[in-house]
């Protein structure tokens, strides 16, 4: 269903006052969905066809299964995983080779086949790595793999209980590093000192949902809002801003589930493109996607709902921007390019069936949309005009963390090696 574009002419008035994080140099890749929070990069040559024993610059061996997708900054590569039943972080350089492995404590391994207890992946903002697992172990590391600081959030506010593994990467602002947590129970919001890990501020996130809704796999995105840091958070049925000093909110839009449908969390994230936060929710027949202005304050539920469809949508994989529009990988492939001024569908395509689906979300760099299906195979396409699929590359272990576009190379994470692919 589309709707409400009486709200275009505020759009005009409010674009100065609410944007992004300033972007880092298109060589890093600092966070899970990389620089632009939008799993983009328009720079760079990118390759269409290689598998798991040709055409590979390289491939490392991790020491356990994780799902968590590596981040980039300045030819050295970062990822977590489990080692020996300890939760670790590792380094390696821009050949593949490792440059150090530091262990933070004891695993707690994943419950569904797809999981793991290193779903989260690192944030880096130059200085420091920051990591989070499902153990509860939070701690910031420096780039040669020394322990700055460590804590234990599970220790300290008790065990999530979510259905699936934690997967909510750690994001973070100027000064803080921010972990957010919802599930049934007390859901919350933390920040910590990037500097000393001492908590900053904790705010509580809870709303009365049905079964199920009230849990979220989404990660924050931060943005300025009237030029200054905050957060946006997707989960419990509702989309939040939160400032950055203090976790208060700043704004709220709800009614994602007007008909109360239970077992409807959020697995997807949201995603920015212009002034637009572009919002899935729910599963099946009852996936919806919304566009939401950004800005203004208090409950914003009625007054900033640009747009709003009933008829697509996207469960697990979140969504990509790219030069201004929106690429939606559906769980069992389907992937539709979508307008986020209007929500209007621009094109539809479909990558090829199987009884595996896609867990890993897309990237699109070089006009090409990658996707990895969670047997392994990640397909290319173009979808610069229209899709059109250019190769299935199988590279012969499963894939569930999401693909990285960076620097020419594109990293991929399986479950027994990072490779790296790059174009002839």
């Amino acid at each position: 269903m589309q709707a409400c574009h009486r709200h275009f002419a505020l759009l005009v008035l409010t674009s100065a006052a609410f944007a992004t994080v300033p972007v880092e140099i298109h060589a890093n890749w600092p966070r899970w969905r990389g620089p632009n929070d939008n799993g983009s990069n328009e720079h760079g040559s990118y390759p269409v066809k290689w598998d798991s024993a040709s055409n590979l610059l390289w491939k490392a061996p991790l020491p356990g299964k994780g799902c968590s997708t590596p981040v980039v900054w300045e030819s050295r590569i970062f990822l977590t995983a489990p080692a020996d039943g300890q939760d670790a972080v590792l380094a390696l350089d821009w050949s593949g080779k490792r440059l150090w492995q530091t262990a933070l404590g004891a695993e707690d391994p994943g419950k569904h086949r797809n999981g793991s207890g290193s779903n989260p992946s690192p944030v880096t903002d130059g200085q420091n790595i920051y990591v989070y697992f499902k153990s509860g172990n939070l701690a910031a590391l420096d780039f040669e793999g020394k322990v700055r600081w460590k804590t234990n959030l599970v220790e300290r506010f008790g065990k999530d209980t979510l259905f699936w593994d934690y997967g909510t990467s750690p994001v973070l602002t100027e000064k803080y590093v921010v972990v957010a947590r919802m599930h049934h129970g007390d859901s919350w919001l933390a920040a910590f000192d990037k500097r000393t890990g001492e908590i900053h501020w904790k705010v509580a996130r809870n709303y009365e949902t049905p079964v199920e809704g009230d849990h979220s796999y989404a990660s924050p995105i931060p943005l300025r809002h009237h030029g200054k840091e905050a957060l946006m958070v997707l989960g419990a049925q509702h989309l939040t801003a939160h400032d950055a000093a203090d976790g208060k909110i700043l704004w709220s839009c709800g009614n994602f589930n007007p008909k109360d449908r239970s077992y409807l969390p959020v697995v997807a994230s949201s995603v920015i493109a212009g002034e637009l936060a572009v919002v899935p929710y729910g599963r099946d027949k009852d996936s919806t996607l919304h566009g939401i202005q950004l800005g203004g304050t208090g409950d914003v539920t009625t007054s900033h709902r640009v747009w709003k469809r009933e008829d697509t949508g996207a469960f697990v994989p979140t969504p990509a921007a790219y030069k201004g529009r929106i690429y939606l990988v559906r769980d069992r492939g389907e992937v539709e390019c979508i307008d986020p001024a209007t929500g209007k569908t621009l094109w539809n395509g479909a990558l090829p069936k199987s009884s595996s689906s896609f867990y890993a979300s897309p990237a699109v760099a070089d006009g090409k949309l990658y996707a990895a299906r969670e047997d392994g195979v990640v397909f290319v396409a173009s979808v610069q005009e229209k899709f059109e699929l250019l190769a299935e590359n199988n590279m012969g272990e499963r894939v569930i963390a999401s693909p990285v576009p960076v620097a020419n190379r594109l990293l991929l994470r399986g479950e027994k090696h990072l490779f790296c692919v790059a174009s002839p």
